[in-house]
């Protein structure tokens, strides 16, 4: 084959020409039935005094109707919120595609850089060539992404102003729980002073904690567990090659363990922590330390030093003694940042926290490693919270196993040898070209919300649902936003969230799991699943994530 400079890879190229399947009812004739009224998943009489105009509403199913769906002339808005998550494109291509359905003249527009773009005015129109340049393509680069949070008046209006000027009827929000609540309170300021101007969710995250029983889930999660999954099942070869390594890999999931829990199904480490079973057990560091050494040191026995650990990136906040800790680090700094951030060293920080902490926290503060100490201490993210991505647990881990087996060693109960790498696999996933059902999912939300926004609603998500079957016979609809609402607390008080999703373990999932993991423990049972495929038989190509399968079928 001669080479040829392009601007493109011949996969992009060949990718282009991909047409994403939707559900058969998108594509026909369409109408819009309504379920009945909902409340929120907990705390309703809060919820309802909060959101008093977008409260209560019903579940919507778009099907097969007696003739063609069409809506006035409408000039919608995209923003894309929050981090990367493969698929974001096909959303909207998918927008754009049933807006032209609906009506050949209705307009797109991108607003730029994240949530900032509407407040700040920042937009490009998304014209048929641009689209058309972006389709089955990984990444948020067509217009940017940003993790501005919508949440006060000034924002609203100042967004509101800039609709106006360019006429917008309606704004699609991708993003996850924290960027479609930002939605759900935009939804409910726009409808109560009658601004006319519509507010859609789409469900984004590589974290799977986005999900419930309306929303089976979030797009990104398929693409990104198997790019993780592939860079596992590579270390897992070179462990059983090189046969004198463990790797201690710590892969994205900050609040949810679901990334985790599919890379374990779709590779069979020889270690895998949960942080929702550390949080049912009450188990320590101490206590997972010595479990992780007694893996370590059974296969020793066996002549095999070497393995792979699975670490959640959001362990540690769930380890009971340091999510004590970190909760009133949380309190504290968001109460006295001002004065926390005149002190110039660390040992004045470090003394500053202790004499405003518990004794207990106190005590879970002073037993970590000072490097990990510095991390808990840095900059919050916007919602308040520890920046755990920053903590090198899986370095932690390391160290106190290694620390572990030496005093195994020096009282003759270990024998072997330890010698450990980590790794932290993180944005090698959200931006990947999504897998084919990524494409598919993506596609069919963008195009569901569209249909959504020619029906005039407002405060809604879109949902696809029965996505263990056939494109064709995927189920799209939108769920009430506020269905899925609760209380937790942010920044010292309490706020109306999305309640995120953790793992369930009395989930069909966590339990194959639990079934095969002392085997895989001891055995080296490893599996590598290898690269995305685009083409080729179903099987290979066009299935789920095995933790979809498990829980609906």
């Amino acid at each position: 084959m001669t080479y040829i400079p392009t601007s493109i890879s011949p996969l992009q190229l060949a990718r282009a020409d991909y047409k994403p399947k939707l559900p058969a009812t998108l594509n026909s004739n369409m109408a819009i039935t309504e379920g009945e009224a909902t409340q929120s998943i907990a705390h309703q009489k809060e919820i309802e005094e909060m959101f008093p105009h977008t409260y209560g509403l019903p579940v919507l199913t778009i099907e097969s109707g007696p003739k063609p769906m069409q809506s006035p002339e409408l000039n919608v808005g995209v923003i894309l919120s929050g981090g990367q998550a493969p698929g974001g494109h096909n959303v909207i291509a998918g927008i754009f595609d049933g807006l032209k359905v609906l009506n050949n003249n209705n307009r797109l527009y991108g607003f730029l850089g994240g949530p900032s773009g509407l407040v700040d005015g920042k937009y490009i129109e998304l014209t048929a060539p641009l689209v058309d340049e972006y389709r089955n393509t990984g990444g948020f680069d067509i217009i940017g992404s940003g993790r501005t949070k919508l949440e006060e008046q000034a924002q609203f209006d100042k967004g509101l102003q800039n609709c106006r000027e360019l006429g917008i009827n309606a704004l699609v929000i991708i993003g996850g729980d924290d960027s479609n609540t930002n939605a759900c309170v935009l939804a409910e300021y726009y409808k109560s002073i009658n601004a006319n101007v519509q507010v859609i969710g789409c469900p984004k995250t590589i974290d799977g904690d986005l999900k419930n029983d309306m929303i089976e889930a979030s797009f990104g999660f398929d693409t990104a567990c198997k790019v993780y999954s592939e860079l596992i099942g590579n270390i897992e070869r070179d462990a059983l090659s090189a046969k004198k390594y463990w790797h201690f890999i710590k892969l994205m999931g900050r609040s949810a363990s679901h990334i985790t829990l599919e890379c374990v199904l779709q590779t069979r480490p020889n270690y895998a922590i949960i942080s929702e079973e550390v949080q049912e057990k009450k188990l320590t560091m101490d206590q997972i330390v010595e479990d992780i050494a007694r893996v370590i040191k059974t296969r020793s026995d066996n002549k095999e030093n070497f393995g792979v650990c699975l670490v959640p990136e959001g362990l540690i906040e769930f380890v009971p003694e340091v999510k004590k800790l970190i909760s009133e680090l949380n309190d504290l700094l968001a109460g006295k940042s001002a004065f926390f951030n005149t002190l110039e060293t660390d040992d004045d920080k470090f003394q500053f926290v202790n004499s405003h902490i518990s004794a207990e926290s106190t005590k879970a503060f002073n037993s970590l490693p000072k490097e990990i100490q510095v991390q808990l201490l840095m900059d919050r993210d916007p919602h308040g919270n520890v920046q755990v991505s920053r903590i090198e647990t899986e370095k932690l881990l390391i160290d106190m196993v290694s620390d572990k087996l030496k005093e195994w060693s020096a009282e003759g109960k270990y024998k072997g040898k330890f010698t450990a790498l980590a790794n932290f696999f993180g944005y090698e996933g959200r931006c990947a070209a999504p897998s084919n059902f990524d494409a598919d999912y993506t596609y069919a939300l963008g195009y569901t919300a569209a249909v959504i926004i020619g029906s005039g609603k407002t405060g809604y998500m879109a949902m696809v649902r029965n996505l263990t079957a056939p494109a064709e016979q995927w189920i799209a609809g939108g769920v009430p936003i506020t269905m899925m609402m609760n209380l937790e607390r942010r920044h010292g008080l309490m706020k109306p969230v999305i309640q995120k999703a953790l793992v369930k373990l009395d989930g069909q999932p966590f339990k194959e799991f639990t079934k095969h993991r002392g085997e895989w423990s001891i055995k080296t049972s490893y599996i590598f699943p290898g690269p995305i495929q685009y083409f080729g038989p179903d099987e290979v190509c066009n299935a789920s994530t095995i933790t979809l399968e498990l829980e609906k079928n």
